[in-house]
């Protein structure tokens, strides 16, 4: 069915009337969920017609608080209006229509069946006709389901209100945080040239353990054992990986391995770690007022945190200057630091470090920042989302020094991919170079003790075997 929306002013403020056209009713999926037709945007511009005149009818300024008390309100006005509105759709359908009205009265409107739905990783509104959503790893375009321009600005101004945020043409980007933890950033015209739009990173409401990690394949279980050593043996471990390629999952998982006596401070743009321990301290940067004051960066952070009496040091991502910081802290009895960087190798990553290191804007020569570097960071693990848009550990490499004027690496474990199978998936194995780290020592004096067939080649092991058996 779609309806033509009608508003007229009245004496106590608008009313609602539609005028139904046809017979066909919203599609609505097996899980409840509303399938767009090519009515959609009608029906959307009738939720959030209703959803105004239920406000406006139960609250004189258009706003209204979520309670049991106010929701038995607007089911039984809604029921009163839909009646009124000669809507007659059956039951599945007029309760997937009563939830639209819901999301757009106390959610998030469109993007509510998206941000409930587990399978959605990422959410992207290119203005409002074009929407995307990701799952597993793979992108898929949806039905547009905003109204318009406006529709679209009042969602984003009920996600920055709360948090006391704006954005508009002389302040025209922002980032923000929904209630659930879920990271959004939000840019609009001018700078957007299409539209408002809005990219929301959502938060798993799962904390994910290693156990998980290994059961979707990202990594195996001696790598697993390997790095929980490396963890607690207090290396200074360096996640590196492109976009969405997993790095805040597995530093979430890396940081699960310190110890629950050690204290923790963690230093992100946006607060996405969710650290098992107690004692942990949770510190945020800030961003600019629109008049350019009041920002506190990652870099003012770090160097705050050197104060704080930290065990462990864990940076949710090096974007500049706070590099050199980290590096220095690293270097002078922080061990054990933890951070993500983007990068696609090992090597880049490096590369990205002493760049960033340079931001600082100290005047060091590259060959000093290349030796704070090799002394400093211990290990990269390399994450990365294949062509299946699975996530994995592609490579555990040792930062073994400098030889010259180059930083050495040495790989412990790398992904070598062996095709595709029959259904897409992306075939290939975690395996062990064969190569032993040099830190084997630090291991040990740490009370760790792993055997030496963590290390071994599956052609070594299989060597071992036929020995044995003879």
């Amino acid at each position: 069915m779609s309806a033509r929306l009608q508003e007229r002013s009245g004496g106590n403020g608008s009313t609602v009337g539609v005028a139904p056209e046809t017979t066909a009713a919203p599609v609505v999926g097996g899980d409840g969920r509303q399938i767009p037709a090519p009515e959609e945007q009608r029906w959307a511009g009738l939720a959030v017609a209703l959803a105004r005149k239920l406000a406006e009818m139960l609250d004189g300024n258009g706003t209204l608080p979520r309670s049991p008390q106010t929701e038995e309100a607007v089911r039984q006005h809604f029921t009163a209006l839909y009646r009124q509105a000669g809507l007659n759709l059956p039951p599945q359908q007029a309760q997937a229509f009563y939830q639209r009205v819901l999301d757009e009265l106390f959610g998030f409107g469109p993007l509510e069946p998206f941000l409930r739905d587990d399978s959605v990783t990422e959410i992207m509104v290119n203005g409002p006709q074009l929407v995307y959503v990701e799952r597993k790893g793979k992108l898929e375009e949806v039905p547009p389901c905003f109204v318009d321009e406006a529709h679209v600005m009042r969602l984003i101004e009920r996600i920055l209100k709360p948090l006391g945020r704006r954005v508009d043409a002389k302040w025209p980007m922002v980032d923000a945080r929904l209630p659930d933890g879920s990271r959004v950033n939000v840019i609009v015209p001018p700078c957007a040239v299409h539209g408002p739009t809005i990219t929301i990173r959502k938060f798993s409401r799962k904390r994910l353990q290693v156990e998980d990690l290994i059961a979707f394949g990202s990594l195996t279980p001696p790598v697993a054992e390997f790095l929980r050593a490396c963890v607690q043996a207090r290396l200074n471990i360096l996640v590196s990986g492109g976009t969405g390629s997993g790095k805040t999952t597995l530093l979430n998982v890396l940081s699960s391995f310190i110890p629950a006596t050690e204290r923790i401070v963690t230093i992100e743009d946006s607060a996405e770690l969710q650290l098992h321990q107690r004692h942990v301290v949770t510190l945020e940067a800030r961003p600019a007022d629109p008049d350019g004051s009041g920002r506190v960066a990652i870099r003012d952070l770090v160097i705050n945190a050197l104060r704080m009496r930290p065990d462990r040091i864990v940076v949710g991502e090096c974007r500049g200057g706070e590099a050199l910081d980290m590096l220095q802290a690293m270097n002078t009895g922080h061990d054990g630091s933890l951070t993500t960087l983007h990068a696609n190798s090992p090597r880049d990553a490096l590369s990205r470090l002493e760049t960033m290191a340079l931001m600082a804007g100290m005047e060091l020569p590259v060959r000093v920042i290349r030796e704070q570097i090799a002394s400093a960071v211990d290990l990269i693990v390399q994450q990365a989302r294949l062509r299946d848009g699975s996530r994995k550990v592609v490579s555990v490499t040792e930062v073994q020094g400098m030889e010259g004027d180059v930083v050495v690496l040495q790989d412990i474990f790398t992904f070598r991919e062996e095709g595709l199978d029959e259904g897409g998936q992306v075939r290939g194995q975690l395996r062990p170079t064969g190569a032993r780290p040099r830190f084997m020592a630090r291991l040990e004096n740490a009370g760790v003790h792993l055997g030496l067939d963590v290390f071994a080649t599956p052609e070594l092991n299989e060597l071992h075997q036929r020995r044995n058996g003879r």
